[in-house]
């Protein structure tokens, strides 16, 4: 770990530099940055990374997936009188996965008669979007798993967030920083720019606020559905249930004043906070809790939200051009994938969609990352997966962080 006046850096001998820069970009006089071990480069703020603000909110801390994040339940069956086949292909049957798509089996949710009446107006024009992808569940390494604890219970987990509708509420708030209108498509700027900071006492501030709150709402409704419709599938009820964002910005008080927290793909952890981490298709989840400790202190109460990249997309799927309606292999990547589908058919993991930009090989250990925060947090369950469903290996996933 190391460790200055205003930056603490969990890991630093497993994160790769550009984030380590990214994040010093991102603190400035007065401000407060947190590295975890799973951090990798984002988009103008390091995945991994939480910064504490006076009196600014960081849209680029946030990231486009507003409110990204878990929820996990325990369910009161055992996971051995579960034909985990037959309902990972249920699952894949009846809800839909990949960037864009339209939920196939339409909801109805209070959620929704709030973004039709959105505090934020040009937040309203983006309804129908919103109904038709609530209850999606996205691409990139957003999943729907099934897991058995030490006990032998199953556990469901899903990972996702806003889906379009907080993407589109991001790109409308970077035209509105640019001095454009909210439906104007302006330039997102470079990875390495500075991050878009709003003043929080500002009308632009307070409108990015009430935006994301409703945003936050849209992604909690959508991963309840989500659970809901597994444990319907499953004949199942929860028995414990822990649910989180991972993408978000929080008012809270820290070493005596209070202070605008944004975290990008870190967890809240403060002392007695449950939250779920996963990792990847091969490797374990965790359920953690925060614990309170110096460390856990000048860390803000903050710990991962997963495992953390080591190869890009690119590097280990190769690069692929759209190419008449179909994605077309220009080069190889690094993982094979057919071997990776092979390796977890042979320990039993039932596996549906999923690419080579997602096998385990693309990330850390997740036990070396959790070690890397001792003292901050303890596990209460670790989880072992049994079935993996995501988009498939030709779907593009848009977003940067």
């Amino acid at each position: 770990m190391g460790t200055t006046d205003r930056i603490t850096v969990f890991g630093r001998d497993i994160i790769d530099r550009a984030a380590i820069e990214q994040l010093e970009r991102c603190v400035g006089d007065g401000d407060i940055g947190v590295l975890n071990a799973d951090a990798h480069h984002g988009y103008r703020h390091p995945i991994g990374g939480a910064v504490a603000y006076r009196d600014k909110i960081s849209l680029s801390g946030v990231g486009f997936d507003i409110a990204c994040g878990n929820k996990a339940v325990r369910t009161n069956i055992r996971a051995a009188d579960v034909d985990i086949a037959r309902v990972m292909d249920e699952i894949v049957r009846r809800i839909s996965f990949g960037v864009g798509r339209k939920s196939k089996e339409p909801v109805d949710h209070p959620v929704l008669e709030r973004i039709a009446h959105a505090e934020f107006k040009p937040q309203r024009t983006l309804f129908t979007l919103a109904a038709e992808q609530l209850g999606t569940v996205g691409g990139g390494n957003h999943y729907v798993d099934l897991y058995r604890d030490d006990d032998g219970w199953l556990w469901v987990a899903v990972h996702f967030g806003s889906r379009g509708f907080g993407h589109r509420t991001t790109m409308g708030f970077i035209a509105l920083s640019q001095g454009r209108s909210f439906d104007d498509h302006v330039p997102e700027g470079s990875m390495d720019a500075p991050p878009i900071l709003f003043d929080a006492r500002s009308e632009l501030g307070q409108d990015y606020l009430a935006a994301i709150e409703l945003a936050g709402a849209y992604a909690y409704a959508g991963r309840d559905i989500v659970v809901d419709k597994v444990l319907e599938i499953l004949g199942a009820r929860a028995t414990y249930s822990v649910h989180n964002h991972h993408n978000f910005l929080w008012r809270e008080e820290h070493f005596g004043h209070q202070w605008w927290v944004v975290r990008k793909g870190c967890t809240p952890a403060f002392p007695g906070q449950a939250s779920f981490i996963g990792s990847t298709m091969g490797d374990i989840a965790v359920i953690v809790e925060g614990i309170d400790s110096e460390l856990a202190r000048r860390a803000l109460y903050t710990t991962v939200h997963g495992a953390g990249r080591t190869m890009s997309r690119t590097q280990a799927a190769g690069k692929r051009r759209w190419r008449r309606g179909r994605w077309v292999q220009v080069s190889p990547g690094l993982v094979n994938f057919e071997q990776v589908k092979a390796q977890l058919r042979a320990r039993g993991i039932e596996l549906r969609g999923g690419g080579a930009d997602e096998a385990p090989q693309c990330y850390k250990p997740l036990r070396e990352v959790l070690a890397r925060h001792e003292g901050t947090i303890r596990i209460l369950w670790t989880l072992y997966p049994l079935g993996v469903a995501m988009a498939g290996e030709h779907d593009f996933d848009p977003y940067k962080d």
